[in-house]
């Protein structure tokens, strides 16, 4: 099931004069995994398009080496 198809089978309720989303839980953390994975795949682009920028140049686009990186953990 796909973010789309978990969306259309949200059912509504209402409770105490509220109107509520109801999801199944399996379904939820499949969403949430589907959210995670289109944030993702917007911070790639972005960093390809200013790694392309800069001709692929890592250190001109402020990218930092794995080393340094590794040392901080």
């Amino acid at each position: 099931m796909n973010g789309s198809e978990i969306l259309q089978s949200v059912q509504f309720v209402r409770a105490k004069g509220k109107r509520f989303a109801v999801i199944d839980a399996e379904e939820w953390e499949i969403l949430i995994e589907w959210i995670e994975t289109l944030e993702d795949i917007q911070v790639l682009r972005q960093a390809s398009s200013e790694l392309m920028t800069v001709d692929g140049d890592r250190k001109r686009a402020g990218w930092l080496e794995w080393e340094t990186v590794a040392r901080e953990i």
